[in-house]
């Protein structure tokens, strides 16, 4: 993966962020709040030396500066932390004095500072004043040759002893942008984490990757699709019916060699909306003027009927047990060149029933009445319902729901498939999301009214009226249906 995948994987998932750098903001006000407020004091030791003439100064210079080293280490030693408790009632131990002192020596200097940190202002300031007349009665004392002459280091108080108005610790701004900084981080992390553990289905490149076959449409999420499914009235002029008109167009030059008539629509999962695709793509194909029958083979959950407002007590099974003649039970949906064959009666043996001869031989006669068949099966991973009936298509149609199922299931579908030698057309990514700017463009789009304008021409009027007699005709084709019961 390269950084903009990773960007995408963090864009997607940014309530984690947003959550972590949240926790991480209260987390660091929360440590803030509940740390006491620490004053610091702090003198600061010139250290110098007699020296006479350019070369002795310059040697004793490097000699002070070796020296101011290893009176870093005498400051925090308890040596000195105990002369500052016998000096002044701290109420402090001399392991405690020792653990607040702390001193800094710049590099190439003789300046040497010394801090005290305490939770009292007052007592910060006295531990300062007492450390800094220790340190010096030390430094003689150390310093102080045996034969008693003077000593070649002289430590001087240059700067203090005081201590800071305000506390040194805790600083709320510094916390928190340390805090949200780290939240930032570590919910990035997560997210790339969450992103890269995800093997749900989340993009049409993926779906063709993982399928081997051509993605035929992207059917984008739209909230009204779960109370008005179909694509009809209102919705006919939704992003999604246009997404179905799509497949509609794709479904006809998938093989134009090899044309597919007799089409098994089905998914990997039950809810990834393949009954609901199978409707609107027979609905849309009807449109164009094709005459269209669609089978509700899904025995087990049969929706086709409920979907379409039918009466679903009589159908596919009644007919394959031979209690009634197919023409009898078809039913015509609106005033469009669709007949649709509901499930009827659910079987006690729904395999067996869909791979009889008599499936077979229906699936023969009713693909010579109509231009294309459009099945509805079950899904493939849940029973071997979907496999049998689309065996005896010309080819299947697998639709996969965006963010539901994962990566091995839509491959253990496509391999279902495959074991059986059936043809697979290509794959729909239903309830995709959808980039505003796509939308915007079609909404834009379809608002557009093209001006007034002369009346039809001659050739295309001739066009339209043979348009209107191919109809007629294909819905006296339609009667075949009925013939099929003699």
């Amino acid at each position: 993966m390269d950084v903009l995948s990773y960007l995408r994987l963090v864009r997607r998932h940014w309530w984690i962020v947003l959550i972590t750098v949240m926790v991480a903001l209260g987390a660091a006000a929360g440590i803030t709040v509940r740390t006491p407020a620490k004053y610091q004091g702090s003198v600061t030791f010139f250290v110098t030396t007699p020296s006479q003439g350019v070369t002795d100064a310059y040697q004793g210079s490097l000699f002070l500066q070796q020296r101011v080293k290893s009176y870093a280490d005498l400051i925090t030693s308890d040596r000195l932390a105990q002369r500052v408790v016998a000096e002044s009632q701290l109420g402090l131990t001399a392991d405690q004095v020792q653990r607040r002192i702390s001193t800094t020596a710049e590099t190439g200097t003789v300046l040497l500072k010394a801090t005290f940190t305490d939770t009292d202002q007052t007592r910060a300031l006295k531990a300062t004043e007492t450390l800094s007349a220790k340190f010096i009665e030390l430094v003689q004392l150390v310093e102080t040759p045996p034969d008693g002459t003077a000593p070649p280091v002289k430590v001087e108080v240059v700067s203090g002893p005081r201590v800071t108005t305000s506390p040194v610790s805790p600083q709320p701004v510094r916390n928190l942008v340390i805090g949200g900084l780290l939240g930032l981080l570590v919910g990035m992390a997560l997210a790339v984490l969450r992103g890269v553990a995800d093997v749900r289905m989340r993009d049409a490149a993926a779906l063709q990757r993982v399928t081997g076959s051509p993605l035929l449409a992207e059917v984008p999420f739209e909230s009204s699709a779960k109370t008005a499914p179909l694509i009809v009235a209102e919705a006919a002029n939704s992003l999604r019916a246009e997404a179905v008109r799509k497949l509609r167009t794709n479904l006809r030059f998938v093989d134009v060699h090899e044309p597919a008539r007799v089409i098994a629509v089905t998914s990997a999962l039950q809810g990834e909306g393949k009954t609901t695709m199978a409707c609107n793509t027979a609905i849309a194909l009807a449109e164009a003027g094709w005459r269209v029958l669609l089978i509700d083979a899904d025995l087990r959950r049969p929706k086709v009927a409920d979907y379409l407002g039918l009466d679903g007590g009589l159908g596919l099974t009644d007919v394959l047990v031979g209690d009634i003649k197919v023409g009898d039970v078809v039913q015509r949906w609106g005033d469009k060149s669709l007949l649709v064959l509901p499930s009827g009666a659910a079987p006690p043996n729904p395999s067996e029933l869909l791979g009889s001869k008599a499936m077979a031989d229906l699936l023969v006669a009713l693909r010579e009445s109509a231009d294309i068949v459009i099945i509805d099966t079950a899904p493939l991973l849940a029973v071997t319902d979907g496999v049998v009936v689309a065996v005896q298509a010309d080819g299947a149609l697998l639709i996969t729901q965006h963010g539901r199922t994962s990566r091995s299931q839509v491959a253990a579908a496509a391999r279902a498939l495959q074991s059986v030698s059936v043809r697979l057309l290509g794959c729909v990514l239903n309830m995709a999301k959808v980039a505003k700017a796509d939308a915007y463009q079609y909404e834009a789009y379809k608002v557009v009214v093209p001006p007034a304008g002369p009346s039809v021409p001659s050739d295309r009027a001739a066009v339209a009226r043979r348009g209107g007699h191919a109809a007629a005709a294909g819905g006296d084709r339609t009667q075949e249906l009925s013939r099929l019961s003699r």
